[in-house]
């Protein structure tokens, strides 16, 4: 079962896709929560209560050819990013891995559909690419006390570009990275959520990334200094994470940060994949 919102910018609805590949209306589900995949949704049971739809039938068929897939939650109320969260990465970036997760922000409303056009921000020279594991928030994570009480706390998993321009994360940054992380359109998610009891083990998935046809980053989960568990577990002795909440889990090693390859300028495309969570296309335009 994967979860999807489709529908142009601002009028996304909820659907469902079995595994046989059929899409359903979910609206009957999500009327009495607010209409959408988001915070609340999630926070009710929202999975468990369109699983048992789907299983007994009770969700209408949906056409959805033609139509624009979305991120597939609306209006998260915060984008909490993992910085150098793969040692490699750390390496090219000329740090050290980290000994305790490093935590950023991304503005909410860089979160676009995985489709979208990604816009290389006025004055920009260094945009780059970032593939990562997403984690949506199902249930309030405040102390948590353990790994098992982390995962408890997950609804589901999505594919995340973290778009960032290095110029303005690291050059006039200031000391903190925002400026590079939060401009509009910086955070492809999707195109789906698949439901976190589905994904057998979310250290174990295959991350690829590719610019313009040519590969980039290839990795595996499991390769990540901070585990998901212990990030949700560790960010909660900081913080509370809400239903709706994403987590960005950090990126492997293949950006432009390297040296390696050159950043993005307009024209170019990026594809993100993350393995059993599909994959995503962006083209750049100007900002």
């Amino acid at each position: 079962m994967e979860l999807l919102r489709l529908g142009a910018v601002g009028e996304e609805r909820p659907y469902v896709r079995a595994a046989d590949g059929t899409v359903y209306d979910l609206t009957s589900v999500t009327r009495d929560t607010g209409g959408d995949i988001d915070g609340t949704f999630l926070a009710s049971d929202g999975i468990a209560r369109a699983r048992a739809a789907l299983e007994a039938g009770s969700l209408p068929a949906a056409d959805v050819e033609g139509l624009r897939i979305g991120a597939p939650i609306a209006k998260p109320s915060a984008v909490v990013c993992i910085g150098q969260n793969y040692a490699a990465h750390a390496a090219e970036s000329g740090a050290q891995p980290p000994k305790e997760p490093i935590v950023f922000f991304k503005h909410p409303n860089t979160v676009v559909g995985p489709y979208d056009e990604v816009l290389v921000p006025r004055g920009s020279a260094r945009t780059d690419w970032e593939v990562e594991l997403a984690v949506v928030i199902g249930k309030t994570a405040r102390y948590l006390s353990s790994d098992e009480e982390a995962l408890a706390c997950i609804a589901g998993y999505a594919v995340s570009n973290d778009v960032s321009e290095r110029a303005f994360q690291l050059e006039v940054s200031g000391g903190q990275w925002s400026k590079g992380k939060c401009c509009e359109t910086f955070n492809p998610l999707g195109p789906v959520l698949v439901p976190a009891d589905e994904v057998e083990d979310p250290q174990a998935l295959d991350l690829k990334s590719w610019v313009n046809g040519e590969p980039r980053q290839a990795s595996n989960t499991r390769d990540m200094i901070f585990s998901v568990a212990t990030l949700v577990r560790d960010l909660s002795q900081y913080m509370t994470l809400d239903p709706g909440d994403i987590v960005n889990t950090g990126t492997p090693e293949g950006v432009a940060l390297s040296g390696r390859f050159p950043y993005l300028a307009p024209g170019d495309t990026v594809e993100c994949e993350i393995a059993g969570l599909g994959r995503q296309k962006q083209t750049l335009g100007k900002g």
